[in-house]
C-alpha cells in the first residue's frame, strides 16, 4: 500500500506539472542571468506575439492560448535566438547573456528539438572559419566534404528522431536548415575559390556540382525566418543574377554597375518565390543592400520605381520608401538636415551651425563600443594632422551624457569637437548611418559627402 501511494502521489505530481497532451495552449519561460533589458519579446516571423518583463529574479513566462505550430523566435535585446512551438508545449529556457548561444539551454516539453537546433546553430559558426580554408580545393574535393558535412548532422538529426519521436514538422525544419545551410558553401565556392587561388576567372565545375538545385524549394511556407534557408535564397539569386548577367549581358563591370546587377535580382525574384513572407523579404533585402551603396539619385529612382512595379505592396514599403527619401535627402549639394546636437556644456547647437566657415567632417561613436572609439579616435587625429583644412567633429550616439563628459575628459578630446546626441533614433535614420566608419562632408550647412567614410575618403 506504501508503495502504491507513493507511485500515485509520483504520477499527480508529473501530471500537475504538465500540459494536458491535447491542449492546444502553449507556456515559454526562463531565466535570463546578466540580463540586457527587462524584457523578453516572442515573434512568430515578424509579428510579435507577446511581451514579458523580467521579475526580481531575472524570471519571465509567457502564456498563449494557442500557437501556429513551427518556428518561432525570442528576442533579449540585442540578441536573439529561434524556439520551435508545438501546440501543448511547456518549455523553459536559461542563458547567461556573457555567452547568449552557448549558454542557452531549453527543458520541458519541446527541449529536444530546441536543444538540437542551438547546437546546429553554434556548429554552424564554428564550421563557417573550417569551410573557409577549404575553399582552395578542386570542386570535386570540396563538395565531398560538404556532402561528408551535411550527412553527419542529418545522421544526428535521424538519431534525434528515432530517439525522442520529435514531430514530422520538427523533423523537416531541422532537415531543411541543415540541407539549405550547406548548399550556401556550394553557392559561394565559385568565387571564394577565386579569390583563394587568385585566378582570373571563374572555374570550370563538373556537370552535376548543383545537382541539389533540382529539389530547391522556393516556397517553403514557415521557414522565411530560418537563417539557414534565407541566407541561402539571398546567395543562390545573387549567384545566378551573376552568373546569368555574365552570360547574356556582355562586358559589364557588375561591381561597379549596381544597379544592373540589383535589377537583375529583383526580377529574378518575381520569376521564382510566390511565398509572401519570403518574398517580401528577399526583395527588401536587395533593396536595402543596393539603397544603402549610395548610388547616384537618377540611378536610385529609376531602382526604386522598377522595385514598386514589382513589390509595390511589399510589407516593408514603408522602411524602404523612407530610407530612399533620406538617401535622396543626403545627396551632394542638398542642405544638411536640421537636427539639434548637445555641447559638453549641454547647449543645443544646430548640425548645420557646426559645419560654417569650413569643411567639416562629422563622425560617429559610441561609449558602449570602446574598441571601436579608440580606432576612431586614432585615425582622427590622423586625419586631422594630415589635412589642417578640415574641421573634424565627432557626434556621440547611444551613451549617458555624463559618461560621455568622462570620456571626453579622460581621452583628452577637445570639447569644442565634441557633441552629443540625445535621439539614437532620430540621427541614425536621417543621416543614414548604416556603418560605424561613416563620414559626412559639408560646408556652410551644404552636403558635399553624405556617405564618405573615415578610412576610404581620405
Amino acid at each position: 500500500m506504501t508503495r502504491f501511494l507513493f507511485c500515485l502521489l509520483v504520477v499527480l505530481t508529473v501530471s500537475c506539472g504538465k500540459k494536458e497532451s491535447n491542449s492546444s495552449s502553449v507556456f515559454f519561460a526562463g531565466e535570463i542571468v546578466n540580463p540586457t533589458n527587462d524584457k523578453v519579446i516572442l515573434f512568430r516571423g515578424d509579428e510579435p506575439l507577446d511581451t514579458a518583463y523580467l521579475d526580481q529574479f531575472n524570471r519571465f513566462a509567457i502564456e498563449l492560448d494557442s500557437v501556429v505550430e513551427g518556428l518561432h523566435h525570442f528576442q533579449h535585446h540585442p540578441e536573439e535566438q529561434y524556439v520551435y512551438l508545438e501546440k501543448g508545449d511547456s518549455i523553459q529556457l536559461r542563458l547567461n547573456t556573457i555567452n547568449f548561444d552557448e549558454s542557452l539551454v531549453f527543458s520541458g516539453s519541446g527541449e529536444e528539438i530546441n536543444n538540437f537546433m542551438v547546437e546546429m546553430f553554434l556548429a554552424d559558426e564554428a564550421e563557417e572559419r573550417l569551410v573557409y580554408h577549404l575553399y582552395k580545393l578542386e570542386p570535386a574535393t570540396f563538395a565531398a566534404k560538404i556532402d561528408s558535412l551535411r550527412n553527419t548532422k542529418l545522421e544526428s538529426l535521424q538519431n534525434l528522431f528515432d530517439e525522442y519521436s520529435i514531430s514530422q514538422g520538427a523533423y523537416d525544419m531541422a532537415k531543411a536548415g541543415i540541407e539549405y545551410g550547406t548548399y550556401i558553401y556550394m553557392e559561394a565556392y565559385p568565387f571564394y575559390h577565386r579569390k583563394k587561388t587568385g585566378e582570373k576567372i571563374f572555374h570550370k565545375l563538373p556537370a552535376n556540382f548543383y545537382d541539389y538545385r533540382q529539389d530547391i524549394n522556393f516556397n517553403y511556407k514557415g521557414l522565411a525566418y530560418l537563417r539557414p534557408y534565407y541566407n541561402f535564397m539571398k546567395y543562390h539569386l545573387g549567384n545566378m543574377s551573376y552568373m546569368g548577367c555574365m552570360e547574356k549581358c556582355g562586358d559589364i563591370e557588375l561591381e561597379s554597375n549596381q544597379l544592373h546587377f540589383n535589377k537583375h535580382k529583383l526580377f529574378l525574384i518575381d520569376s521564382l518565390v510566390q511565398e509572401i513572407e519570403l518574398r517580401d523579404n528577399l526583395f527588401r533585402n536587395v533593396a536595402m543592400d543596393y539603397l544603402l551603396k549610395h548610388d547616384n539619385e537618377e540611378n536610385i529612382g529609376r531602382f526604386i520605381s522598377d522595385f514598386h512595379k514589382l513589390s509595390g505592396n511589399n510589407r516593408h514599403i514603408g522602411e524602404i520608401n523612407d530610407l530612399y527619401e533620406g538617401i535622396k535627402r543626403m545627396q551632394p549639394s542638398k542642405e544638411l538636415p536640421e537636427l539639434t546636437l548637445y555641447s559638453s556644456d549641454e547647449s543645443p547647437v544646430s548640425l548645420s551651425e557646426l559645419s560654417r566657415g569650413q569643411e567639416t567632417v562629422f563622425y560617429f561613436w559610441s561609449g558602449s563600443e570602446m574598441g571601436h572609439f579608440r580606432n576612431i579616435s586614432k585615425r582622427i587625429a590622423k586625419l586631422k594632422s594630415k589635412y589642417p583644412r578640415y574641421n573634424f567633429i565627432g557626434i556621440n550616439l547611444r551613451t549617458d551624457i555624463n559618461r560621455w563628459k568622462s570620456l571626453i575628459e579622460n581621452h583628452n578630446l577637445s570639447p569644442s569637437e565634441q557633441y552629443w546626441a540625445d535621439d539614437f533614433d532620430a540621427i541614425t535614420h536621417t543621416l543614414i548611418i548604416s556603418d560605424s566608419n561613416k563620414g559626412i562632408i559639408a560646408k556652410d550647412g551644404v552636403i558635399i559627402d553624405g556617405f564618405a567614410n573615415v578610412y576610404q575618403s581620405f
